[in-house]
């Protein structure tokens, strides 16, 4: 059924018609709607056979949600931002026992200083943490990929994010096609886990384990991601066939059979940029982009084969690696090792700075010309800047940075020059 919804509203909709057995969840912006939802749903009885458990901070919240799945609960949580930060020793835990949980991360920005708004820095912060990582780029691909995540999860007894932008998605409200729970049961069957605590057959989950095994166990984690290369692809292929529209996958090419200049990034951003190639190309450019949707496992030979008849790319990224550049460039890269095809890092978008058609074509027009540097801010103001290095170079006690740059833009009254 198509309807108007909020992002968030949509997303819940798509994980009760997963029928989670247990939902536990601490509320921050922008995921709380998300949960809200969920939990009215519970409590009319409009979603059947489900626990939704209050706790008392996002540590405890998939603490909670890790011991519903190891004793056999299909299990669902959400977070965002310093949320997904407080729970990290939970997320590596959840990872390293096998344990298939779904979460939704509603993308937000890290502090200090204090930010609500957009970028990819909290799930980037967990990306090397075990958990299989899938980005959203419309609402209803948002939806689409958890009713796969849930599939893709248990199938591998695998732990598996869905990333959502905050703000931009979740509380967007765009036309979205509900499945019915007759096309979601067929295609997601009941939850069968791979280990499960029973007290007639007891085992212990998460022994401790020396340098002897260590490394083993960890290398088995890398191999089930790997075998999620395979099976990513697979399982959306299923998902086009039985709800008739295509969502998920590696990565999506767009316009990127003749170009020369390919743009790749993650999530919702893929509209904008798909835009400025759109007027780009009837400029006579020769300019496509490729939208990644699994970053965690990353799909080195899909990009390799997207780029390889390109003459550069762009990466686009939400999230600063600081001392480095980007984590998605670096993925990009290792993909085309080898090649000679050069490569661009831009960072944009950091704590939810807009990111318009017109900077982006600007970008893309000097990339033609090889112009750009290896790494790249995308609109930032080197005035402000340079105010506040000149500050730290004059006094030792020159102030607290984010203060001092409010005041160079004149947010906040001043008295410094």
């Amino acid at each position: 059924m198509l309807q108007q919804l909020e992002g968030s509203k949509a997303i819940a909709l798509g994980i009760a018609l997963c029928r989670p057995e247990v939902v536990c969840a601490y509320p921050i912006t922008p995921q709380t709607h998300i949960v809200e939802a969920i939990a009215e749903m519970v409590k009319k009885g409009e979603l059947e056979q489900c626990e939704f458990i209050n706790v008392e901070s996002e540590f405890a919240a998939l603490s909670v949600a890790i011991g519903a799945s190891a004793a056999g609960a299909r299990s669902y949580t959400a977070t965002a931002s310093q949320g997904l930060l407080y729970m990290a020793e939970a997320v590596y835990n959840a990872a390293g026992l096998g344990l298939p949980i779904v979460m939704t991360i509603g993308n937000r920005a890290i502090g200090a200083p204090i930010n609500i708004w957009n970028d990819h820095s909290d799930s980037m912060a967990m990306r090397d943490a075990g958990w299989i990582q899938l980005y959203a780029e419309t609402n209803q691909e948002a939806l689409d990929l958890h009713i796969q995540a849930f599939r893709l999860a248990e199938a591998l007894s695998c732990p598996t994010m869905v990333c959502v932008d905050g703000f931009i998605l979740t509380h967007a409200y765009e036309q979205v096609e509900i499945p019915e729970s007759r096309q979601v049961d067929a295609f997601l069957p009941p939850f069968d886990p791979v280990q499960v605590l029973d007290c007639a057959d007891p085992i212990s989950i998460g022994a401790m384990v020396g340098p002897e095994a260590f490394m083993e166990v960890k290398y088995l984690q890398h191999h089930k991601q790997q075998s999620a290369l395979e099976l990513i692809p697979q399982i959306a292929a299923e998902f086009s066939e039985a709800f008739g529209r295509n969502s998920g996958g590696l990565l999506k090419s767009y316009r990127t059979d003749d170009a020369q200049t390919i743009v790749v990034a993650l999530g919702s951003v893929n509209g904008t940029i798909k835009d400025a190639v759109d007027e780009m190309r009837e400029a006579g450019h020769s300019i496509g982009s490729i939208s990644i949707t699994s970053f965690r496992p990353f799909p080195l030979q899909a990009v390799r084969t997207a780029l390889e008849k390109a003459k550069r790319f762009v990466v686009l990224e939400k999230s600063l690696s600081v001392g480095l550049g980007g984590p998605l460039s670096d993925g990009v890269r290792k993909a085309m090792s080898g090649t000679g095809l050069k490569g661009y890092t831009v960072i944009a978008g950091l704590g939810g700075r807009a990111i318009t058609k017109r900077s982006l074509m600007a970008l893309f027009m000097q990339a033609e010309k090889d112009e750009l540097e290896l790494l790249n801010f995308l609109d930032l103001d080197h005035d402000v800047v340079n105010r506040q290095l000149a500050r730290e170079k004059e006094t030792r006690r020159s102030g607290p940075v984010a203060e001092n740059v409010l005041r160079s833009i004149g947010t906040v009254a001043s008295r410094i020059a």
